[in-house]
């Protein structure tokens, strides 16, 4: 299913939901590519300052893939969707 990622809180909580899907704990998520438990958590909680890198690695290690795509709503007043 996708999902509509529109900032770093809603990013950590899709990647909760399927962590949480696959019955994975944070540590199980992270180890096979090398991201610590905490990291984990940090992203889960939305907070800024992610490298790529280690998103990539998380969405790897979560069977996630990325893809971008225009805006269906193009209304740029609103705060946090960016």
């Amino acid at each position: 299913m996708d999902q509509i990622v529109f900032s770093p809180t809603s990013l950590g909580s899709v990647l909760k939901h399927q962590r949480k899907t696959k019955k994975l704990s944070q540590y199980e998520t992270g180890r096979p590519f090398k991201i610590d438990q905490t990291t984990v958590s940090d992203i889960e909680q939305g907070a800024p300052g992610t490298r790529l890198e280690t998103l990539f690695r998380l969405l790897a290690a979560l069977e996630l893939e990325m893809v971008i795509r225009p805006k269906k709503n193009t209304d740029m007043k609103g705060g946090d969707n960016w």
